[in-house]
Parts: C-alpha cells; structure tokens; sequence
C-alpha cells in the first residue's frame, strides 16, 4: 500500500486543530504580556501592592483555574465529542477577550485579572482536548510528528505573542491595538476549530463527578494505574519545572551577571523557544515515524550538559563594568555571549528531545476512554510543579544563591531526576542503547519493513551474529518485540536490568535446564496468543520452533542481518553499513524443519554475499 506523503500542517486532518491550538497560545501570551507591561511601567495596581507583587498575582491567577477546573476538563473531553467542544472552548475565548477589551477601555485592573483568570480557565478545558484529540485526528506513525508540530507551533506562538503584546502595548492607543488584535485572533481560532473532523464521544456513558478535591484526586489515581505512564507525567512536569525556573531566572540574569538590558532578555526567550521546536522536529526526524523513547535519555544528557554549561561560563569580564547595560547588538559582539546564546538554544534543542516521546508515549499508552483524563492529570502535575519552581527560587535566593550558581544546581538536579526515572523505567535506557547503535555508531539500511505486520501475531525468525542483534531489531521493528534469548544472556546484571519491562523470554536447550525450556515455550504461546510479536534466533532450534508454529499457528517472518562481524564492537566497524532483510511472511501450513534449515542456509548466503560486495 503507498505511503500517504502529504504534509500534516497541509492535511485536512491536522491543519484545523494546529491553528487552533496556535491562535489560544498567541492570544494568552498578548494579552499577559501587555498587562504585565501595563503593571510595571503604567502602576496599574490593587491597594497597595508593589509591581513585582502584582506581576506574581498574573501568573498565579492563570495557573489556579488549572488546579481548579482540570478535572471537570478531562471529564468532558472523555464523554463529549471533541470537535464540538473545541468550537464552545474557542467562543468562551471571544467572549474572555471582549471583557479584556472592556476593561483595557475602562483602565479596570479589576476587569484585566478578571480576564486573565478567565483566560487561564479556558486554556485549562482546552488542554485535555489538544493533548487526547491527536491520535483521534492522525495515524500512529503519524503521531510523533503531530506532537512536534504541536510544540513547535506552541513555543513560536508563545514568542511571537509575548513580542506583539509588549510592542503593541507601546504604542499610540496600545490598548486598543491588544484589544482588537486579540478578539480578531480569537475569532479566527474559533472558525478553524470548525473544520476539525467531526470525532464520536470515547466514554459517552462517563458519569461526571463535579468538585474539586475528589474528582481531582480521581483523575490523578487514573494516571498514576500503569506506572510507566505516570512517570512519564513526572518527566514532563520536571521539564516545566525546570523550564520555568530558567525562564524566570532570566531577566536577573541578564541585568545581574551579564549587565545587559531588557533587549536581551528577549533574545533568550527567542532562543528558548525556537530551540524546543527545532528540538521537536529533529525528534521527528530522528524518531523515523515511531516512538522513539531513547530520545528522552539523550535529552535529559544534553540539558544537563548546556545548563551546567552556563555554570561555567561564569560572570564574563566585559560584564564587570559599571556603564550602562550592554545593547543587544554590543551583547552579541562579544564571543563568551555567543557562548552563552549556543547554551541556550541546544538546552531547549535537548528538551525537545525529552518531551515530545513523553507526550507521545502517553498518548499511545492511555486507553482512549481515559485519555483525556490523564492529559488533565498531566496538566494538574504540571502547575503544581511551576508552582513549586517559585517556592524553590524564593527559598534558593534567600539562602543567598546567585544565578550563576543555580544554573549548577538545576543541571545537577536534572541529573538526578534522570537517574530515578530510567532506574524505575528501564525501556528508556533499552532504546537509548538501540539509538546509540543505530544512529551514532552504525548505519542502518533496511529493506521490506512492511512486511512486518502492524498488528497481530507473528514469528521473526533471524540469524545470529553477534550479542547485539536483538538491539538492531528492537532499533527498526516498530512494535514491542518479545526476544526469546538464551538464559545466561538474558540474566546478566545489566542487560537483565534493561529487560525488565521488555518481557525477554529466558530460555536453555533440554539437556541444560528442561524447566527454562518448558517456561519459555509457555511464555511465547501466552505472547502469541496475546497477538505479540516474538524474534527467536533459530541455532539449534528449528525441529522446537516447527513445534512452536504448529501449536501457535502464526506467520513466520525471515529476517536476515549482514554487515556485522564479531567482535561487533571493535573500532573498524564504527559507522558501518548494518543491513536489515525483512523478508515476506510464510504461511504457517508451509513452516517446517526443512523449509526452516533452507530459510536458514539462505540467510547465511545473503550475508556471505554481502560480505564479499563490502
């Protein structure tokens, strides 16, 4: 069957609920952005609060309707088409906007907070909906890059907004300009949402538990039911963790340490956000149109790297001076604020890594009836971890710690964290070993992928090289692979570490242990019937995988692997060329002893031939 080529951003699938997405992203951070700007240079203030208190008051107001509503938000986006209540969430937005427009006319700081936390209350029942509408709107393979595109067009959205609000606020009649810029935004994310496709209801029959604290603590146990997807909740709320700390770092940071103004500040806003949507789309182009999570160990190594990085750079020596601050373009003159800027820009590049297989991986992992409810648990985890990066600040900052040195501590915390998730979540180091080996150190041609079933179960059946084939396999096959390994192999302190989570079947020949033998048959006939996939490498083994295929009566799939030699590790073979056969499944009537030892003899030929081409 053809592939479909057609861009997603293009495809009538996609497109409605990208722009969406977009036009909300691009209004929040307009409208913030000018009232926080109105705050601080215009003294628009409650009683007798200060500016600084004022602006903390923004950005709790927009976050407590997430604590607030998300619940109820996953509750609806699991019982109610999401198509319609995409349209109602985008009207409630026009209707957010037409109030800030009253009350930029009226100078209401009243009527403005009043808005933002309306604001925040809408992006609150419209996370569940973007996050859990994805995999209803494009195919598996699809998704990935869906995702990167999400964040792409959020982090832009995000930039693009915060510098047209804070231009458009300057200006002759500024109020005015936001007023009509955000409700004309508004309006067109409206009418795109009209065109998402029409979707049904995944849990019509979900009774809705209204409240705050129940119906909250329901969703979260909901998430929290299969480990792996909950502490991939974990891993994203770290990354808004950390993300929000440095965002909020920034401003001292460059007034501070770099004595540079608020031009600057800027850039690296610009740098963060193009920086996680570049990350985004190299994620989808590494991931080679499957969840690829050993992207996320790789991610976690490099924002550690860059953020430890600017620990290093210290305070530069043009910096020590007691002149004005530094421009934007005496900023970037110097070498050291090149530096600087690269640090920036591959931290987010590395997050964009990180998070985009975890969203993933939680899309496809959640049962579509609750996966709204889990996007909203996330959504929950999320804020109480931003929440929780201004108390760690606040009380970092009155230990006495300076920028410089906090970048030291959250590149040493994210090194941490790392280690605790992929201690609880094997897979991920799995697949960071199978990305390694497949794009850093060989170089992988592959040849009748589809010949590998999308779903139901089958039997691959390869030759043996080396002790790392499996990870080859594991690197192209884009199912979960159930490898049959001899038990020795399987049980060695790290690779029995490794996997754990990856239901490796331990088996030994009759004359060495007859009850690993007895288990392991049994184990591949409970994967198969399971409709899993189960690689088994047939040295010695083909009279016993006849018997397999006759009492599990699945298609056999011969793959072949050439270009690896022994030892596989050696220096000489750094970016070879490792070549993956997949041949057509066989019938399970047509599997024997003898059609087994001939698919055998020619694998063998192949790779001989393929040895005297190289």
């Amino acid at each position: 069957m053809e592939t479909y080529k057609k861009p997603l951003l293009k495809d009538r699938r996609f497109w409605p609920s990208f722009w969406t997405q977009f036009a909300g992203a691009f209004n929040d951070n307009v409208f913030k952005n000018a009232l926080v700007i109105l705050i601080t240079y215009k003294s628009y203030t409650l009683s007798s609060l200060t500016p600084e208190q004022m602006v903390a008051l923004c950005g709790g107001l927009f976050i407590v309707p997430f604590f607030l509503f998300s619940a109820l938000a996953g509750q609806l986006s699991d019982k109610f088409a999401k198509h319609k209540l995409m349209v109602w969430v985008k009207v409630g937005e026009i209707c957010c906007m037409i109030v800030g427009a009253f009350g930029f006319y009226c100078e209401s700081i009243n009527l403005l907070l009043l808005t933002l936390f309306f604001m925040g209350t809408q992006s609150a029942f419209f996370g569940p909906v973007k996050y859990s509408v994805l995999p209803e709107l494009v195919r598996e393979e699809e998704l990935v890059q869906g995702n990167a595109l999400v964040e792409l067009g959020t982090f832009l959205a995000i930039l693009l907004g915060t510098i047209t609000g804070g231009i458009l606020i300057g200006v002759k009649v500024g109020a005015l300009w936001v007023s009509v810029i955000t409700i004309v935004i508004a309006i067109l994310g409206t009418w795109t949402s009209w065109f998402v496709n029409p979707l049904p209801p995944r849990n019509p029959m979900l009774h809705i538990r209204y409240g705050l604290i129940k119906p909250t603590w329901e969703i979260i146990k909901i998430a929290k039911e299969v480990k792996s997807i909950w502490h991939s909740v974990l891993g994203i709320s770290w990354f808004w963790f950390l993300g929000a700390a440095l965002l909020s770092m920034f401003p001292i940071y460059v007034k501070d340490v770099l004595h540079a103004d608020e031009k600057v500040v800027t850039l690296f806003l610009a740098m963060f956000s193009v920086g996680v949507g570049v990350g985004s789309m190299l994620c989808e182009k590494m991931s080679r149109e499957r969840l690829e999570l050993g992207l996320v160990p790789l991610g976690s190594i490099g924002m550690s790297f860059f953020v430890i990085d600017l620990f290093f750079v210290g305070k530069p020596s043009w910096a020590l001076s007691e002149g004005p601050l530094f421009t934007l373009s005496q900023f970037v003159f110097f070498p050291s604020g090149w530096r600087i800027l690269l640090d920036l820009l591959l931290f987010s590049v590395f997050a964009g890594f990180f998070i985009i297989p975890l969203y993933t991986f939680i899309q496809q992992r959640s049962e579509t009836k609750i996966r709204s409810r889990v996007i909203a648990a996330n959504n929950i985890i999320n804020s109480l971890f931003m929440v929780g990066t201004s108390i760690v600040l606040a009380v970092l900052y009155g230990f006495g710690f300076n920028a410089i040195e906090l970048f030291l501590f959250f590149g040493v915390l994210n090194i941490l964290v790392a280690i605790y998730i992929y201690t609880v979540i094997p897979e991920f180091l799995l697949r960071f070993a199978c990305v390694i080996m497949t794009r850093l150190v060989y170089r992988l041609e592959v040849k009748g992928i589809r010949n590998i079933p999308q779903e139901g179960p089958a039997v691959i059946v390869s030759n043996h090289v080396t002790f790392i084939d499996w990870l080859f396999i594991a690197a192209v096959v884009k199912r979960p692979v159930r490898f049959v390994m001899h038990y020795e192999c399987a049980n060695m302190p790290l690779l029995k570490f490794l996997f754990r989570n990856e239901k490796v079947i331990p088996i030994a020949g009759h004359k060495e242990d007859p009850h690993i033998l007895e288990e392991a048959l049994k184990k591949i006939s409970i994967e198969l019937s399971s409709g899993e996939l189960v690689c088994i490498f047939p040295e010695g083994m083909i009279t016993r995988i006849e018997k397999i295929i006759a009492q599990n009566p699945v298609p056999v799939i011969p793959l072949t692997l050439h270009g690896l030699s022994k030892p596989s590790v050696a220096l000489k073979n750094i970016w070879r060329k490792v070549g993956i056969h997949i041949n057509s499944p066989i019938h399970p009537q047509n599997v024997t002893a003898g059609s087994l030892e001939e698919m055998a003899r020619a694998s063998l030929k192949e790779v001989q031939e393929s040895i005297q081409v190289s």
